[in-house]
Order: C-alpha cells, then structure tokens, then sequence
C-alpha cells in the first residue's frame, strides 16, 4: 500500500494511520492497566479511553488512506487527528455501546474487564435494565449527531469521507441487532447473508 500510495505522491497518509494505531494501542493498554490492577473506572474515564479502543477512530482513518486525491485533500486528515471530529465520536460511541450492551454478560463470564455497562452502574447507582436503557438513550443521540454532520458536508470533509464513518456505524447496528452479538457468534449472520448473496428479493 505505501509503495502505491508514494507512486502516486501520498504516502504521507501512512502517517495519518500509524497514529491512529497507536492511540488504539495506548487505549488497548490503560484499559489491560484497569483489568490487571482490579480496578472499575467511571464510566466518563472508561468512554474517554473506550471510544479509541473500539477502533473506529483508527478504521475512518484507515478507510481514507487509500481514496483519490479528488475526494480526501491532506487537510481531511488533519482534520480526523486533530479534532476528533463529531461524526467519528458519534460512530465510536455507537460501536463502544452496541457492543458492550450486548457482550457485557458473557464478557463478564469469561473474567473481562468491566464494561460500559457496568461502569456506568457503579457511577450513577443504577440497575442493570436501567443503565442499557440509558446507555441505548446514549446510542440513539448518537446517530442524531450523525445525522446532523451529514447534513452538512464541506469541501475538507464531503459527503463520500462521511458515508464512510457512516457505514462503520451501520455494520454495528447490523452485528449488534436486537441485543444479538453476531460479531462474537457470526453464525447469527447466516440467514441474512443467505436472504442477500443466494435467495435475493428481485
């Protein structure tokens, strides 16, 4: 990819995606550092660190290394650094989200760490049925955020880069549906991408 990318005069976007990956590894360890020290964070400290360890500051970054010029201008990337732009908090947040409400039982069956599930119950004295309720409140304000930047694309981030976060946020809903985990249990995929790639409606 780098040696593409500097045929064609951009292989300073590797950069942009080597720091993306490392924020991600540092997210990896203060969360191994709370796991390892038995220690439960508030749900404000656990997000702050979450949100980069779901990845998803990392995969938009890397989802636009390899568009043309005529779509991502250099500043789009400064942009995705520097600013932690809404659109990407709002896909992050859905995934961090989505994917503890629905793992976070199994999660804690297997010895985890704790989840936002139930560092959020542990900060605001709540049941569990409560905080998922809260949390998905979360979830939905989420996609409202989402809404209101596609609304308004500019020329350092148009419409083509925002679909993409957009699409991120969408696999999760997808993986996540209806408190299914398909990511851990994939097979749950099954009938829909039957229904899709074999017996399509036409």
């Amino acid at each position: 990819m780098e040696i593409e990318l500097a045929a064609r005069g951009e292989s300073y976007r590797i950069h942009y995606a080597k720091a993306e990956m490392k924020k991600l590894v540092e997210a990896y360890y203060k969360e191994g550092t709370w796991f390892h020290g038995g220690s439960t964070p508030t749900f404000d400290e656990y997000m702050k660190v979450a949100l980069k360890s779901s990845g998803y500051f990392m995969a938009a970054t890397a989802s636009l290394v390899g568009m043309p010029e005529d779509f991502v201008a250099s500043n789009a990337f400064d942009w995705l650094e520097t600013h932690d732009p809404l659109i990407v908090q709002a896909s992050a947040i859905i995934a961090r989200l989505k994917d503890d409400i629905a793992g976070h039982k199994f999660e804690q069956e297997r010895g985890h760490m704790d989840s936002a599930v139930e560092c959020y119950m542990k900060q605001y004295g709540k049941l569990e049925e409560e905080a998922v309720k809260e949390l998905e409140e979360v979830v939905a304000n989420a996609w409202k955020d989402i809404n209101q930047e596609c609304l308004k694309p500019t020329a350092i981030y148009p419409l083509p880069i925002l679909i993409r976060v957009v699409n991120l946020a969408r696999v999760i809903e997808l993986l996540y549906k209806k408190d299914g985990d398909s990511y851990t249990h994939s097979s749950n995929l099954k009938p829909m991408i039957t229904s899709i790639l074999v017996d399509p409606v036409l």
